[in-house]
């Protein structure tokens, strides 16, 4: 991961990340572009692969300098590339100095400062080493690394066992075994622990384990280390006893105990069932770590979340976790900051309560706050006491009880960030999302019984995820289930899955999820709470700013307050920074219920579908924008009547900058506002929105959200009357069935279209249409015909000015060139496509489509040089915008040119290149042409059986899906290879 600041690089694809995951491993020292091309290859690079290398290390630089970053950080240094080594941090770096400065506090008898060093050195860890980067050599480096990390882990483990701190390593260590059950260091760490911590006969058991394990994998038993901390554990001997080190007697200790030292124990029973969270306690761990040997440190710990997302469960659960780590008790007080029955508890009934519980006489206690602040700031001074403030709302109620100094824990929990806490140090901060799936349902056996939860496990996943993973919810609806034996979790998920009833559900008894929400709802300032309501009626999966400021009908640096406020109050998360540089938010499940269940008690219905008409419409407008700047300005085809929402055009630019990144950070909102728009009869705005992300779905191969976005719209088409919206849809559908060469389907859809568009007097749908069914023509081989619809269409888009159909129609007429034996006609065809491409800003998509032609033109003709810079041009193009099928198209023309200049491995390889990205697109027609080509080039070659096997399976593609020319043609590749065309496979 790469940030700058607060923000996060956006890299891209595996190619990016392994590149620079090679440059990251190198810092200073150049790598050369051989040594990218065979890493990222694995030793099979195509030949284009030094350009695309370069490719790559433009596009991690503008990722770089796009976030703000002047210097260039990646340099160009013969014969590779180098990461400059300074400006910047690098976590190896980093690592290797915090190891080496906590081995020379080892030698030097610091063991504080080594434990120290190793934690924070531990702490730059986020994972495995170089996670989702191949290549040998990286995978390598990797597993290097990860043997480095193991080695500092059990470093510090034994710096922290020579510090006593032997019950808190006993959770960790455990689990640090199950991953590395042959490490003898981990496992001599672990029996240690458990004999310090009293537990001896478990120390036994460990190391009978151990024993086992080496037999049984390795045939040998454990090491000498390992003997020898057994025998001394069976002899008690006094060696292995922990000896605390002395301590000086502070004079002063005494002065404020006029009852003698009292140990208050305040904190409430431990939770029961509770579940996962084992990194979170990771993380408060910490604020006993970081005290500092001298433990005159004070800490304060955040733990803050969504309400019913178990920041109490969790901090009481740590403080009974870490109850011997402070010796001067613990203290708990409820500061009710989100009970409507109760007002908040002030700090000078706090006070008061926490002085009498440590000692201190009722008639010595101030009445004044400020003399209760500085008594209850001295008698902690030289304690070690754990403070848990539970519900806190502000900061204020808080910040007389901060211990001024000494080794005092506190830790807060919050529905709120309380940023005057989030500016301390970020040890001990933890912020509680839902559980993970497994701890989930984990809570679920512990409550209902692992018996009725394991003989269901579907369902209880099912339970889970209906819950939203909040514990809250989980608990209520575990108890349910644990006091109704009769019912099973299937019964239960049943009554959960209608979401009008989910909430009335998890709503019954004491604990409710509704009044838990509430709590929170009441305090958001209004216009943070409308814009809480409105958003719940969409039923996008996330969103950004631009959605909150359509709702509002505001402007969208307001939204993005009023969402940030949202945020802050735990009724919204951050998704994180979509490829746009926008940051997405989302609600859970529960919290959208309940936001809708708002919106329909308190805003009209005219209100609300006003709102949701203002999203929609500006979905439209900037799906429009964006379907322009990706084909041409011209590229509108046919347009319904509803009114666009205007956008504001520094907004368009941003989001913008890059279209078909947009519509993929998009996507499934997009799929969502027209199932959407569609159920609430918005005919004209849902066929339109359908049309304009044809470049989204024909592009990226999103067949089945093609699909079914174009029968929603269909239907409320047809509902509404609307004949240009029933023609746009069977069109599109029609498209979709040529797609998965379903030929027959996709006429009648085209000939449906062609019906409608006529009784609409729609001429340049009928244009599209013909271009559309030209296509099959060709695949059938029904040349004359196809010429006869792309004559017709092309006079309608010129007069249109509608140029991208023109140059679509015009390359379309070449390819019809080429299929009758005319390839001079086909270049003259080609070339004026090029030039009317060109002439609407040379746009990617018409662009490729354009020199493919051309290109494909010049092999005929045996130009081989013109055809290899076309289609090598192509193959930039559709790489670079993600066009699977353009890309399968391109390098199957490559790898032909290729061949025919007689560079037959070359051309092997882009074949098998081609072949891999076809099998992607799921496109019959693609994969039949390259296995045709392929064959044909293996039996060149003298292969002959690979070439066969190659030819069979297309040709039995090519009877799968209809067309008799390409039959013909690998029939006669079969025949030449010594084959039997007649059979079918």
């Amino acid at each position: 991961m790469v940030t700058v600041g607060e923000r996060t690089v956006q890299v891209g694809g595996a190619r990016q990340r392994t590149i620079l995951a090679l440059l990251l491993l190198s810092p200073g020292r150049i790598v050369p572009v051989d040594t990218l091309v065979d890493v990222v290859w694995n030793g099979r690079p195509p030949a284009t692969a030094r350009t695309q290398v370069a490719i790559v290390i433009a596009a991690l630089r503008k990722a770089i300098k796009s976030e703000g970053v002047a210097e260039e950080v990646i340099a160009t240094a013969h014969p590779g590339y180098l990461l400059r080594p300074d400006g910047h941090v690098l976590d190896t770096v980093t690592f290797g100095s915090l190891v080496a400065e906590a081995e020379e506090a080892v030698r030097t008898h610091r063991p504080a400062d080594a434990a120290r060093c190793y934690g924070e050195a531990l702490a730059l860890w986020r994972g495995p080493a170089l996670a989702g980067v191949t290549g040998q050599l990286v995978e390598d480096e990797a597993a290097r690394w990860e043997e480095v990390r193991i080695n500092a882990y059990e470093a510090m483990t034994g710096v922290q066992l020579e510090l006593g701190r032997h019950q808190l390593l006993l959770p960790e260590l455990a689990a640090a075994v199950r991953e590395h059950p042959l490490r003898e260091r981990t496992r001599y760490h672990l029996i240690l622990a458990q004999y310090r911590s009293g537990r001896r006969a478990e120390a036994m058991e460990s190391f009978r384990d151990a024993r086992r394990q080496f037999i049984d994998e390795l045939g040998m038993d454990p090491g000498p280390e390992l003997q020898e901390l057994h025998d001394a554990i069976l002899r008690d001997d006094p060696s292995l006893a922990y000896e605390s080190p002395s301590t000086p007697v502070d004079a002063a200790a005494d002065t404020l105990e006029p009852r003698g030292r009292v140990v208050p124990s305040e904190l409430p029973p431990d939770v029961p069932g509770f579940a996962g969270r084992g990194e979170e306690l990771d993380a408060l761990d910490t604020l006993v770590d970081g005290q500092g040997e001298d433990s005159r440190t004070s800490t304060v710990g955040l733990i803050t979340g969504v309400a019913g997302v178990g920041k109490t469960g969790l901090a009481v659960r740590w403080a009974h976790r870490v109850t011997e780590q402070y010796p001067d008790g613990r203290l708990f007080a409820d500061l009710r900051g989100y009970d409507e029955h109760h007002a908040p508890t002030t700090a000078g009934d706090i006070l008061s309560r926490f002085l009498r519980s440590l000692g201190v006489d009722s008639d010595d206690v101030p009445n004044g706050l400020e003399d209760r602040i500085a008594l209850y700031r001295s008698v902690l001074a030289e304690r070690r006491v754990l403070i848990v403030l539970d519900n806190v709302r502000t900061f204020a109620q808080i910040r007389p009880l901060l211990p001024g100094s000494g080794g005092s824990t506190v830790l807060v929990t919050s529905r709120e960030q309380l940023e005057q806490l989030v500016t301390w140090p970020q040890r001990g901060r933890v912020h509680l999302g839902v559980l993970p799936e497994a701890d989930s349902v984990e809570l679920l056996g512990r409550i209902v019984g692992e018996v009725r939860i394991q003989a269901a496990p579907e369902d209880s996943v099912r339970l889970a995820e209906l819950c939203d993973r909040l514990p809250l919810a989980l608990r209520i609806a575990a108890a349910r289930l644990a006091s109704k034996p009769h019912w099973t979790v299937r019964h239960l998920v049943t009554r959960l899955s209608d979401g009008r009833r989910r909430l009335d559900e998890l709503s019954q008894g004491e604990s409710q999820v509704r009044a838990s929400f509430e709590l929170s709802y009441r305090y958001l300032h209004k216009d943070a709470a409308r814009l809480y309501r409105l958003l719940g009626l969409l039923g996008v999966p996330d969103f950004t700013t631009w959605v909150g400021a359509a709702l509002l009908d505001g402007d969208v640096m307001d939204a993005e307050r009023l969402i940030e406020h949202l945020v802050d109050a735990q009724f919204l998360e951050v998704v994180g920074v979509d490829a746009t540089g926008q940051l997405r938010y989302r609600f859970q499940n529960l919290m959208r219920l309940y936001a809708e269940e708002l919106a329909r008690a308190e805003e009209s219905e005219e209100d609300r579908r006003e709102a949701c008409e203002r999203v929609f419409r500006t979905c439209l407008a900037i799906a429009e924008r964006a379907q322009r700047r990706e084909n041409g300005d011209d590229h509108d085809g046919v347009r319904g009547d509803v009114e666009r929402r205007e956008i504001d055009p520094f907004l368009l630019d941003e989001l913008l900058a890059t279209p078909l990144e947009w519509f993929e950070a998009e996507r499934l909102s997009l799929v969502a506002v027209v199932e959407q728009s569609a159920r609430m009869g918005m005919d004209d705005l849902t066929w339109g929105l359908v049309m304009s992300m044809e470049v989204l779905f024909e592009t990226r191969n999103y067949v089945e959200d093609w699909r079914r976005c174009s029968e929603y719209a269909l239907d409320a088409a047809r509902t509404a009357g609307n004949l240009r919206g029933q023609a746009a849809m069977e069109q599109q559908l029609g498209v979709i069935d040529v797609r998965l060469r379903r030929l027959a389907e996709s006429t009648a859809r085209g000939e449906a279209a062609l019906a409608l568009y006529t009784e609409a007097e729609d001429a340049l749908g009928r244009a599209l249409v013909l271009s559309d069914l030209a296509f099959i023509d060709r695949i059938r081989g029904e040349y004359d015909r196809g010429m006869e619809r792309l004559q017709e269409a092309l006079p309608v888009f010129r007069a249109a000015g509608k140029r991208s159909s023109e140059a679509y129609a015009l390359q379309n007429m070449a390819q019809f060139a080429l299929d009758q034996g005319q390839p001079e006609a086909a270049v003259e065809l080609g070339r004026e496509a090029v030039r009317v491409s060109e002439s609407i800003g040379g746009k990617r998509r018409s662009m490729a489509m354009a020199m493919h032609r051309l290109a494909g033109a010049h092999l005929a003709l045996g130009q081989l040089d013109e055809a290899e810079d076309g289609f090598s041009r192509v193959v930039e193009i559709v790489e670079e915008i993600s066009d699977l099928l353009g890309l399968a198209h391109a390098l199957l023309g490559l790898a032909e040119t290729r061949l025919q200049a007689g560079a037959a491995m070359a051309a092997e390889r882009t074949f098998l290149e081609a072949l891999e990205v076809a099998r992607r697109t799921r496109s019959p027609m693609i994969e039949g042409q390259i296995r045709l080509a392929l064959g044909r080039a293996c039996g060149e070659r003298g292969d002959g059986e690979a070439g066969r096997a190659h030819v069979v399976e297309s040709l039995a593609i090519f009877r799968r899906i209809g067309s008799p020319p390409w039959e013909e043609k690998a029939s006669a590749a079969l025949e030449r290879l010594g084959g039997a065309s007649g059979q079918r496979t």
